[in-house]
């Protein structure tokens, strides 16, 4: 017997009510950031904290941007992630290809290597390293954080990008073989475009890993004027304290809105990107 529409439409009223919350919970507290950092000052102790802005106070951004330093925090940031992100790109690919497509001795124990780094914590190595950039004199430097991050970063990436390589249909590589490509016109030619939205999604879960480092950054860096976002942050605040909220919260929303943006933009090709190595074709 065939439910009625009215039966299945109360039927399917707990999942609605169930995404309904789960989208407030989410959007909340994204809306009251940016509510708030669009209010006087005078504002946040005379009304509600959930009220509305009397009025659209952009002066908090301006301020956030060039007295509380965020334009020299962004700067840092972009020139600690980008050259990172760069190098994760190009070995993880390189690597990738060498462990799972190339034939050689050795190459399953090399794998588990990258695997093994997957496992070992920051935290663990936190002491060694900052002894070692110490010693050469690479504390209150962005390439200590250019290092780390790609040391850091390589271990999964490789790994996710073996995993993307083995969906590779075998016949492709054979076909481009029987056509006198060699393994170099096969990588470019055949693997490299086959892996676009691999690399695009390796790219971008490095980049927001990057991007919203707090330990790192905290840790080997000390000088204001090489700050980065997330430690910016929390020196934004310890200056301006409870007097300047105003931009405070725009200091935060300029921190957290554009990364969100980026994802929403390029949700579509993340999700091709993750579902890529799931399945082997």
């Amino acid at each position: 017997m065939t439910a009625s529409p009215l039966r299945r439409q109360v039927g399917r009223m707990p999942l609605r009510l169930a995404i309904t919350l789960l989208v407030v919970i989410e959007v909340a507290p994204l809306a009251w950031l940016l509510i708030s950092s669009l209010k006087a000052e005078d504002e946040f102790s005379s009304s509600p904290v959930w009220s509305l802005p009397r009025g659209l106070h952009w002066q908090n951004y301006v301020d956030a941007w060039t007295t509380g330093n965020m334009s020299v925090y962004f700067r840092n940031s972009l020139l600690a992630t980008l050259p990172a992100l760069a190098l994760i790109i190009v070995l993880s690919v390189a690597a990738g290809f060498a462990l799972e497509i190339m034939r050689w001795r050795g190459r399953d124990g090399v794998l588990l290597l990258f695997l093994a780094g997957v496992m070992v914590p920051l935290q663990m190595v936190l002491l060694p390293l900052f002894t070692i950039y110490f010693q050469t004199n690479l504390i209150n430097t962005l390439w200590s954080l250019i290092i780390t991050y790609t040391v850091f970063g390589l271990p999964l990436s490789v790994f996710l990008m073996a995993g993307y390589y083995k969906a590779i249909p075998r016949e492709i590589l054979e076909a481009a073989a029987i056509d006198g490509a060699g393994i170099y016109r096969t990588f470019w030619s055949v693997v490299l475009p086959t892996v676009r939205n691999a690399i695009f999604t390796v790219a971008l879960v490095q980049f927001f890993f990057i991007w919203n480092d707090l330990l790192l950054s905290l840790t080997f860096i000390s000088d204001d004027n090489l700050r980065t976002v997330q430690t910016g942050l929390l020196n934004f605040v310890g200056q301006y304290g409870q007097r300047e909220w105003g931009p405070t919260f725009a200091s935060v929303c300029m921190a957290v809105f554009p990364t969100l943006a980026i994802y929403l933009v390029l949700n579509q090709k993340v999700m091709k990107g993750l579902t890529a190595g799931s399945v082997k074709g």
